[in-house]
């Protein structure tokens, strides 16, 4: 991606976030940031766990895409959960984007949506995780496949859309999600960004201002997280944690 083309995608950006900004995020360390992002990967719950009661197909769709711009949901593709808590289709889209739903035995409620071109990357997750490899594990390994070339990972700019809460934002029975009650994040990745390429800190200024993370490597990509929760405040908020990272 050329200065141009990035400059672009971030005013892009920049501009649907002002849109829906009503507050923002919190913050530690850099070291906990890697942590507290890594997400739990829309992966089968295993197999020792406890048994909760799954939502309906037609209930999951519901919520997981409320993670997507309104205008894509329609045509979304869905990924959900059986009610052995194995992940599969739930349905197949016509768009480019790719939701999860709400894992059932998370006591947070959290979807995410992501563009397709990631699908290899966010597989290999599901997979490493389920392997028992996690964290700045599972991106090592990534990270390296992707060097390699064993692993496609997309050259230009490819969204990832987070949105989560409290559980009681969300409704299991009927799908219905209390939207204005979750934080979202916004998350465009730009292969080997940083902070150079940019002009972007590896800290976020000021709550809803934009950083990047993970900046030189395969899976560098630019935060911005709203949240209606709070206030908005300058000095430097907690780095969010990601559903899919």
């Amino acid at each position: 991606m050329n200065e141009t083309q990035f400059q672009r995608a971030t005013v892009g950006l920049c501009t649907a976030t002002v849109l829906v900004l009503l507050g923002c995020a919190a913050s530690p360390s850099e070291e906990s940031a890697t942590a507290e992002s890594e997400p739990p990967v829309a992966e089968s719950p295993a197999t020792d766990e406890t048994v909760v009661e799954l939502a309906t197909a037609a209930a999951q769709i519901a919520a997981a895409v409320t993670a997507a711009p309104p205008d894509w949901r329609a045509e979304a593709t869905v990924r959900g959960y059986a009610e052995d808590g194995e992940l599969v289709l739930l349905r197949a889209g016509s768009n480019h984007l790719i939701c999860l739903a709400d894992e059932p035995s998370d006591e947070r409620f959290q979807v995410a949506c992501y563009h397709a071109s990631l699908e290899p990357y966010m597989a290999r997750g599901r997979e490493l995780r389920a392997e028992g490899v996690t964290g700045p594990d599972s991106f090592d390994v990534r990270h390296a496949e992707i060097e390699a070339g064993t692993l496609p990972m997309p050259s230009g700019v490819a969204m990832v859309y987070n949105l989560g809460g409290p559980s009681e934002m969300h409704d299991a029975e009927s799908g219905a999600v209390d939207e204005g009650r979750g934080r979202r994040i916004y998350a465009p990745y730009i292969r080997d960004a940083t902070e150079a390429s940019t002009g972007l800190s590896t800290t976020p200024p000021q709550r809803g201002a934009p950083w990047i993370m993970r900046p030189g490597t395969p899976t560098a990509h630019i935060m911005v997280v709203i949240d209606p929760r709070r206030r908005p405040r300058t000095t430097s908020p907690e780095p969010p944690r990601q559903r899919i990272s």
